[in-house]
């Protein structure tokens, strides 16, 4: 089983792990990929007004900049201790108990727009990149990405796929056809059954529901299987479009 998730845009900083090493991360058929992204991002990050622009970001946090100029030298952390936010929140990895962690290294994907998808235990410094950005001197990152990290999930031969992540992300690498699984939808639902989906509840719904598998430690290895541990644990989980399921909070 492989749980698919969103990055943050909001990132803790620090570290104390060594300078990025791109042979150690996950998917290690995505080097190149990952190359040309991380040396972009270091090249912009030369002329700070342009970086800000491409970037979209304010003077506040222009700092970031710093980060992406510091990629191939700065400390690391685990991605899973280095991404903040609702979703990351809610999942609270640092008060994981050793076995539900080490589920989480096994099982946990996070997929970075610099990066591609990685492992929840490798280790990554803070940068700044969002999956709508246009890089100068890149394609769009969805041309860099999507084939590529589609048959990297596919050489991974993942029993399932429990994909968590935004439409965006999903779009930089869309799971290999052949594979059984499911994309989430966090939705509520309202008089008359009705249903609609959430937004700041959506994030905190997948870290409480990726924490909660984590903790459970169960080998979740088909679709089928993963609904019924979420009946068994007090999930409700429908089927929604085809290929994808309902988290109904």
């Amino acid at each position: 089983m492989l749980v698919l998730l969103p990055p943050s845009e909001t990132k803790r900083p620090g570290g104390d792990g060594p300078p990025l090493d791109l042979d150690a991360l996950a998917f290690p058929s995505l080097r190149a990929q990952r190359g040309a992204v991380v040396g972009a991002l270091v090249d912009l990050s030369r002329d700070e007004d342009a970086a800000a622009r491409v970037l979209k970001l304010s003077a506040k946090r222009r700092h970031e900049i710093v980060d992406n100029a510091s990629l191939r030298s700065a400390a690391t952390m685990a991605a899973i201790d280095r991404y903040t936010g609702v979703l990351f929140d809610a999942l609270d990895a640092a008060t994981l108990d050793a076995p539900a962690r080490a589920w989480v290294g096994e099982h946990v994907v996070i997929h970075s727009a610099p990066f591609g998808p990685i492992g929840a235990l490798d280790a990554i410094p803070a940068y700044r990149l969002a999956a709508g950005t246009s890089i100068p001197g890149l394609p769009a990152l969805r041309r860099v990405w999507a084939e590529a990290v589609t048959a990297a999930l596919g050489e991974r031969t993942p029993s399932f796929v429990l994909d968590l992540r935004s439409e965006a992300y999903a779009a930089l690498g869309p799971v290999p056809a052949v594979v059984d699984s499911a994309y989430v939808r966090v939705v509520t639902e309202g008089d008359g059954g009705a249903v609609r989906a959430l937004n700041h509840f959506n994030k905190h719904a997948k870290g409480d529901l990726v924490r909660a598998l984590a903790m459970s430690g169960r080998g979740v290895e088909t679709r089928r299987a993963f609904e019924d541990w979420a009946a068994e644990t007090g999930w409700v989980i429908r089927p929604g479009l085809r290929g994808e399921l309902q988290l109904v909070v």
